[in-house]
């Protein structure tokens, strides 16, 4: 299969070239997918820019999820067959036409899904329930406090809490993504600014903070860091401050934020009696099982298909990154192969 696929050597994103190239035949275990919809990450960012360690140091193709349909199967594959739609996670990749993968990571794409949602739900949602469930014990009533709650990541955390009845606040970084946070089900909705620690008191009210899902950092993890109650858990899945759009990070703007960023003395944990987690999906990649294990376990809540919030063309993905730097978004960000949408 004649594939095209972004290539290029992490740094800047305008090292980021089309490559047109033959795709073998799907090996013993894997299966070949002609990509329909490929997912945007804010890890994608950081490969890009060489700041994202798990990346590959020769030239690679970037990007972690898509959704699609399967034009070949290697042997000793039963689950899957030519015609299957399906959604799936690659480590790298993702940016490209067409790919051959390990069976392991494809799964069928829901019966009433089109592609761009089914790129648009693993990596976010996997990345939102491990964090809040495993690593942070999530119970049933408890209070949880969701940054960039507008997000992809933010909207399935946002689901995944309510199902399990607890009082979310959620915090945006422009007033414009409120209406999306509340009509999702948010209880409360903070725009991020200078009386942040106030409004997160006034929100709070009675309820003790039990639960902190940080995206942002600096103050937006200190303040809430301080007010969680004891037995609280912080779960760390990234840092938007230090993004900026462009072609190559801004040294000035990240080293900035580097040199104020929150401090935590480990001895002090065991009196506040509070947990600290941080996580990166991608360093779970190779554990298939647990994979599987979380996405049976999400089956049981029925959350609602992600939102889907921005579109773009192959062909305009430089676009899309950028846009997804300027931190303007709602819901995901997907680029299609199969139409020529424009950004909605």
């Amino acid at each position: 299969m004649k594939i095209r696929r972004y290539a290029l050597k992490s740094g800047s994103l305008k090292n980021m070239l089309i490559r047109e190239e033959n795709l073998p035949a799907p090996a013993a275990g894997e299966v070949q997918v002609s990509v329909k919809a490929i997912g945007l990450n804010f890890a994608d960012v950081f490969a890009i820019w060489g700041l994202y360690k798990a990346a590959p140091k020769t030239e690679y193709t970037p990007g972690l999820e898509y959704s699609g349909i399967v034009e070949a199967t290697g042997a000793g594959v039963t689950h899957l067959k030519p015609g299957d739609r399906v959604m799936g996670v690659t480590r790298f990749g993702g940016y490209a036409t067409g790919l051959n993968i390990d069976a392991r990571y494809v799964i069928p794409l829901p019966a009433g899904w089109d592609f761009p949602t089914g790129a648009s739900y693993l990596v976010q949602t996997l990345t939102a329930y491990y964090g809040m469930s495993m690593l942070g014990e999530l119970k049933k009533g408890q209070t949880v406090l969701i940054h960039s709650v507008a997000g992809g990541v933010g909207l399935q955390a946002l689901k995944i809490a309510k199902s399990l009845g607890c009082f979310v606040i959620g915090t945006v970084g422009n007033p414009s993504k409120t209406k999306l946070a509340l009509e999702t089900g948010c209880d409360r909705v903070i725009v991020r600014g200078g009386q942040f620690e106030q409004e997160l008191r006034n929100a709070l009210g009675d309820r003790p903070l039990n639960l902190v899902l940080d995206t942002v950092g600096g103050r937006y993890f200190s303040i809430p860091f301080r007010m969680m109650a004891p037995m609280g858990r912080m779960i760390v899945i990234g840092s938007s401050r230090y993004a900026s759009v462009g072609n190559r990070p801004n040294v000035f703007h990240m080293l900035k934020h580097f040199l104020t960023r929150p401090k935590i003395d480990p001895q002090s944990l065991p009196e506040e009696n509070k947990g600290l987690f941080g996580f990166n999906l991608i360093y779970l990649y190779e554990r298939a099982e647990l994979m599987h294990q979380l996405l049976q376990e999400l089956n049981g809540l029925n959350l609602a298909p992600p939102h889907v919030g921005h579109v773009f063309p192959f062909e305009r993905m430089h676009d899309a990154i950028r846009l997804f730097q300027s931190g303007k978004t709602m819901g995901k960000v997907v680029v299609s192969v199969e139409t020529r949408p424009i950004d909605q």
